[in-house]
């Protein structure tokens, strides 16, 4: 990325936390048009630009860091038998 892009970009964010929501749901695929709209406004704002960045960073992470292991089974029923002493 050249410095004049980054310079043209908004310093503040008018709604932190709609346009949070809105590249979180790009990022979780539940937009169709979402190429298009990610594209124009990390153009346009540098926090959500680096809130973008930051969120799929971690994500990328936790997709090739975690991985699934099984759960003892012994574990798993003095789990459910303690869930069903509560109830």
């Amino acid at each position: 990325m050249n410095e004049e892009t980054s310079q043209s970009r908004k310093l503040k964010c008018d709604d932190t936390s709609k346009c949070f929501q809105l590249l979180e749901s790009i990022l979780d695929g539940e937009m169709d048009n979402s190429k298009e709209v990610l594209k124009e406004k990390l153009a346009k704002c540098q926090p959500c630009f680096e809130h973008f960045h930051l969120e799929q960073a971690i994500r990328d992470v936790l997709k090739t860091r975690c991985t699934k292991q099984e759960v003892p089974t012994e574990l798993a029923d003095c789990i459910r038998q303690k869930i069903q002493d509560i109830k």
